[in-house]
């Protein structure tokens, strides 16, 4: 999949392409169902597939103030878009300027002219242009003139709950991990990088890896079942464990980690990129009397969280 950050990097030969358009946060079972749109018609038409992004998310330029909310950075959405077997991914960048551009405008230099797409795919809620004031219904009145297709995908649920990253982040702030997978498809991921903590894991038995969340949505603070992939490096694999994300309580600290314990495994894994996937929740974060409390209630959940994962393939 070929990645570009403005449309003067578009090949010659990725012209002419069925585009799917949105955000995607998430890229949940509703949205592959928008991507998946798109690529039936490059298959159709024999041409190149691809999925058009604004990076970074719109809401982040509008309201810069706001908490960390996405499903999916850049990295982790990258990742899964790549999956879908997609030839494009366009992540144009949102700034003052594009957020200035008329629908009109967006649908006759960006779609058109920039990408030289074939046809477009939307969900059946998507707004672009300045004020949201381009639709579905605007594509499909100006395609005529500028001769492309459009296909506008009408709301997809699930047993009457529609697919959103809405609903998806109400789950994850819930501690429900699993009804956040079934909306997705695949498990909720934290990826980014380890970094060094302060290695009190080690004095009491149980080794971490500390994430920062970055611009990842805070779930539900509290200690939960985790696959954990290690992405590069000598250890690159997959690995299950327990991992609590909060503001560790018995030892003062009010900042928000994510720290994962690895079952039987031993190694050096500073500065490897990885993805935890929070697979159930097992309890909320409290504070212990101190630490032989603490290695007990770890033993427990480690045991706990050990039989959870013996039901759950790799990956989901």
């Amino acid at each position: 999949m070929h990645v570009i950050r403005h449309t003067e990097d578009m090949a010659t030969a990725e012209r002419g392409g069925a585009f799917a358009l949105g955000n995607f946060d998430g890229v949940h079972l509703g949205h592959q169902q928008v991507i998946g749109r798109a690529s039936a018609v490059a298959v159709e038409k024999s041409a190149p597939s691809g999925v058009l992004i604004f990076e970074p998310h719109p809401q982040q330029f509008f309201f810069p103030e706001k908490p960390f909310f996405r499903l999916t950075p850049f990295r982790a959405k990258t990742r899964l878009l790549e999956g879908l077997g997609l030839d494009v991914l366009a992540a144009l960048p949102f700034d003052a300027k594009m957020a200035e551009r008329s629908a009109e405008s967006f649908v006759q230099d960006i779609l058109v002219e920039g990408l030289g797409a074939s046809h477009i795919v939307v969900g059946y809620d998507f707004r672009f242009g300045k004020g949201r004031a381009g639709d579905g219904t605007l594509l499909q009145k100006m395609a005529g003139d500028l001769g492309f297709g459009v296909t506008i995908v009408e709301e997809v649920t699930n047993e009457g709950v529609t697919y959103s990253s809405t609903r998806i982040r109400e789950c994850l702030n819930a501690g429900d991990p699993e009804g956040a997978a079934r909306l997705l498809g695949h498990w909720w991921s934290v990826e980014t990088h380890i970094v060094k903590g302060d290695q009190r894991g080690r004095t009491i038995g149980f080794p971490t890896i500390n994430l920062p969340l970055e611009e990842h949505v805070e779930p539900a603070l509290g200690v939960y079942a985790v696959l954990i992939e290690i992405e590069d490096g000598l250890h690159k694999g997959v690995y299950k464990g327990v991992a609590n994300i909060g503001r560790r309580p018995t030892f003062n600290k009010s900042d928000v980690l994510l720290e994962a314990h690895l079952f039987d495994f031993e190694g050096d894994l500073y500065g490897a990129h990885a993805a935890v996937s929070f697979v159930e929740y097992l309890r909320p974060e409290r504070k212990f009397d101190g630490l032989d409390s603490l290695k007990a209630q770890i033993a427990l959940d480690s045991e706990q969280a050990r039989e959870r994962l013996k039901k759950v393939g790799e990956p989901w």
